[in-house]
């Protein structure tokens, strides 16, 4: 790796995650400006010379008190245009969550296309590539963007984290709604293949109208066995909760989640503390500030997805493979 000719940036939100990455890369984080101005507008600029470099920029898309979504891709959009208008020579924009993912078709009529909009305006200012984590929808990910993008998984941080605590018990992978059968059985086969013996599946049936979801059949045997309930994120947990409870209801001997985005709004201080759960596991992809009890701090285990992001930054800038970096053909 050429340090002189890569830079890496991490918007102030997203800094101690960046800090990490670089430090995965050996490589400190550059230097750069973020003002906010009287009236609520703002400018974001690099302070050091950016001209003929590859530049690597971080910043996640969730809400936090005092910085929306809206804001913070906003300010991501913006310093990637004033890195192209520094000659950058190209810019590579590190999404560890990428919000809006989850509008990714039309399901009534007249609904907005969100991905493909938030795609679009990356594209405009310039972005050359694009670097996310476990996004809702794979395929609307990849059809939204014409820029090259490079989509990373939790599944192999989930594998290690469960292949030494959970040994004891068979164990079967649920998927909390049939969308996500597919992820739920990459990480099954990626299990089994890890503990050297099979590992069962099964998955919730759901339907989702207006915000209310409903559906309350589980398929497949849990009964006496480790259930893990595999997502790509958790927002009010009610998904999660439903079917940790409907895996109790089966007979599952202990019930424990994993998903790469823990966003925990509403009353998903609630549903962690559930005593259906027996363990919850996310990423760092964003910091689970809106969990405050003790108890839920306890049931949580947020993992380190940094060095996945290393190794990713390190591929791209050596030419070589996400695909043998994640272990896939």
């Amino acid at each position: 790796m050429n340090p002189d000719a890569l830079r890496l940036f991490a918007l102030s939100e997203s800094r101690a995650l960046g800090e990490s990455i670089g430090a995965s890369l050996g490589l400190p984080l550059s230097a750069h400006e973020e003002r906010d101005f009287e009236d609520g507008e703002h400018k974001t600029r690099p302070l050091e010379n950016v001209r003929g470099c590859e530049v690597f920029v971080i910043q996640s898309l969730y809400s936090e008190p005092g910085k929306s979504v809206n804001d913070k891709l906003c300010r991501l959009l913006f310093f990637i245009g004033a890195l192209k208008d520094a000659s950058a020579r190209s810019v590579t924009a590190v999404l560890p969550y990428l919000g809006y993912a989850r509008k990714d078709r039309k399901t009534k009529a007249r609904d907005p296309v969100t991905t493909r909009y938030v795609a679009q305006l990356l594209e405009a200012v310039g972005t050359d590539r694009v670097v996310t984590l476990d996004v809702h929808n794979l395929a609307a990910f990849q059809n939204a963007f014409r820029c090259p993008t490079d989509h990373l998984e939790a599944k192999n941080l989930f594998v290690e984290h469960f292949a030494a605590r959970v040994l004891d018990l068979e164990m079967v992978v649920v998927s909390p709604d049939i969308g996500g059968v597919k992820r739920a059985e990459q990480f099954r086969e990626a299990l089994s293949l890890r503990l050297n013996r099979p590992t069962g599946s099964a998955f919730m049936e759901k339907q989702r109208s207006a915000g209310i979801v409903s559906g309350e059949a589980l398929v497949g045997d849990v009964k006496g066995k480790a259930a893990i309930i595999i997502d790509d994120m958790i927002s009010t947990g009610g998904t999660i909760s439903r079917t940790a409870l409907a895996c109790r209801k089966q007979g599952a001997q202990s019930v424990h989640a994993a998903a790469a985005h823990g966003i925990f709004v509403g009353k998903a201080d609630q549903v962690v503390a559930d005593p259906a759960l027996d363990s919850l596991v996310v990423t760092n992809t964003l910091p689970p500030f809106r969990l405050d009890s003790e108890l839920v701090r306890n049931r949580l285990t947020v993992l380190d997805a940094a060095p996945l992001f290393a190794d990713a930054i390190r591929c791209i800038h050596n030419g070589g493979s996400i695909v043998d970096l994640l272990g896939e053909e």
